[in-house]
């Protein structure tokens, strides 16, 4: 296993060394590209997306999908290392990409070829995926349409390689309280920064009923308010960004509807794509995974999950609490013991 682990820790060397922020993933895609078909392995890309399947591909047994991505976010200012150089200390990888979530992306990597040394009872699609930190049209939802039937996901993010079987969405409402201007001096007019209080309170103050054991309650925040252009101008618009984590038990547009029900501003969700997502706990891989004294737990974080139609779960080497952070970092052994971890968890199993 050890030969598996140093290609891993290469290849994640490689691609620290290669900037590949949010929709600038070309060189990092090429590295992969390149990487797995000097294995002896077929690829498909979109864009800057890189797939391959495993050789005796057959459309009769269920399809398991292995995803991690290949984008970063922008260092923050606060590195005290270069983030693209990658050092080495201690068993510690350092460099920017190297937990979120390079570590995944090539653990994962590493585990299909030894499961594609012999066949399976399902076929392994590997997906290395763009754009995920900005959820962006041209990141796994362009590769989607092109890939086989997927009955099940494992996604590569930091998890400490416990598995999250629930994921909380994402939904962006823009709320806009109307009035009519006027002469401040005057107290004409009508104050739309007023006629939005009501909402901001109700927002502020209303719980939703539907509790998740796994990912707690659907919340909602008010984060953005603009209003008004001078001081001496009653504003006529007070616009408010809410940003909405839903749990499984809500869908996206019904929060959005009920929203809309309750404020007297206008109310419009920018999209519904970023859903929550979830596994059942009695599927094969949850059950597996339970038996190996893992602990399923709820995300309230998002990922590509987001974005598949199908079931899914988080499963991969480092900390979340480490990304987007100053100094991230992955350590070896936490690499090597997702390798073990995954070919444990699906060589010869079923899904």
């Amino acid at each position: 296993m050890s030969n598996y682990t140093n290609e891993a820790i290469t290849l994640l060397q490689k691609l620290i060394k290669t900037p590949s922020v949010s929709r600038d993933e070309k060189d990092a895609a090429d590295i992969m590209q390149g990487y797995i078909e000097s294995l002896g392995m077929k690829t498909w890309r979109e864009a800057n997306n890189v797939w391959t399947m495993s050789p005796w591909f057959d459309d009769n047994k269920p399809t398991l999908l292995l995803n991690a991505h290949i984008d970063t976010v922008r260092p923050v200012s606060s590195w005290t290392r270069d983030p693209f150089e990658p050092t080495i200390e201690d068993g510690t990888l350092y460099g920017l990409g190297s937990n979120d979530c390079g570590g995944g992306l090539v653990s994962l990597l590493q585990a299909m070829r030894i499961l594609c040394e012999h066949e399976q009872r399902y076929n392994i699609v590997y997906l290395a995926s763009a754009e995920e930190e900005v959820s962006g049209k041209d990141g796994i939802s362009r590769a989607i349409p092109l890939l086989p039937h997927i009955d099940v996901a494992i996604v590569g993010e930091p998890t400490g390689m416990q598995p999250a079987i629930a994921e909380k969405g994402l939904m962006v409402l823009d709320i806009t309280a109307h009035g009519k201007s006027g002469h401040a001096a005057r107290g004409e007019g009508i104050n739309a920064l007023y006629a939005a209080l009501d909402d901001l309170v109700w927002i502020r103050d209303y719980k939703f009923e539907r509790v998740s054991p796994l990912l707690g309650p659907t919340i909602m925040n008010a984060t953005v308010i603009n209003a008004g252009t001078q001081h001496n101008v009653v504003p006529d618009e007070c616009h408010i960004i809410v940003d909405v984590r839903t749990n499984e038990l809500y869908t996206n547009e019904e929060v959005c509807e009920f929203v809309d029900k309750n404020i007297h501003s206008d109310c419009k969700a920018r999209s519904y794509r970023l859903h929550s997502s979830h596994i059942p706990t009695d599927h094969p891989l949850v059950k597996r995974l339970t038996d190996m004294d893992k602990t399923p737990f709820g995300s309230p974080t998002l990922s590509d999950q987001a974005l598949m139609p199908w079931p899914s779960l988080k499963l991969g080497p480092g900390d979340s609490a480490r990304s987007h952070s100053a100094n991230e970092y992955i350590r070896i052994d936490e690499i090597n013991d997702a390798i073990n971890t995954y070919i444990k968890l699906l060589d010869r199993e079923t899904i």
